[in-house]
């Protein structure tokens, strides 16, 4: 049985197009009130961004492709100088051999996150920014 995964696994990466050179995801801070929740949907207004919380934490997964993967194999071009963190990856953790991730939340644009804070903060999160814009102008 270990040998057959062994071989699944080898297998895996030499049929791979390197979906793990392909993104990365970094640990963000747990938003905890409506501007952390703003701050989020900002960042998915961009290009090739999603957010995920997995096991409580949250995560800003970035899609961009590994300068050093070869779009001929896919290989790495720098194998034997590549980061430690490349070095450490786990192919237990093989986006290939895996399948689907279990995500608590998933957030693929701005406009998935405006849904969950209305939902969370309640339907009214444009109309309090609207009156603390005519605050501010009152002010002036």
């Amino acid at each position: 049985m270990a040998k057959q995964k062994k071989k699944q696994n080898k297998v895996s990466c030499e049929e791979c197009t390197g979906l793990c050179c392909r993104y990365f995801a970094l640990p963000i801070e747990t938003p905890e009130d409506e501007e952390d929740y703003d701050d989020i949907r900002w960042y998915l207004c961009h290009k090739d961004i999603t957010v995920f919380k997995e096991d409580g934490d949250w995560y800003i997964n970035i899609k961009n492709k590994c300068k050093y993967l070869s779009e001929e194999d896919y290989r790495c071009e720098i194998y034997k100088k590549r980061p430690k963190i490349c070095r450490d990856y786990s192919r237990k953790e093989c986006d290939l051999i895996e399948g689907e991730y279990d995500y608590e939340l998933h957030f693929t644009d701005d406009k998935q996150m405006e849904e969950y804070m209305k939902i969370k903060f309640g339907n009214n999160i444009n109309e309090k920014k609207k009156l603390k814009r005519k605050g501010k102008k009152r002010k002036k």
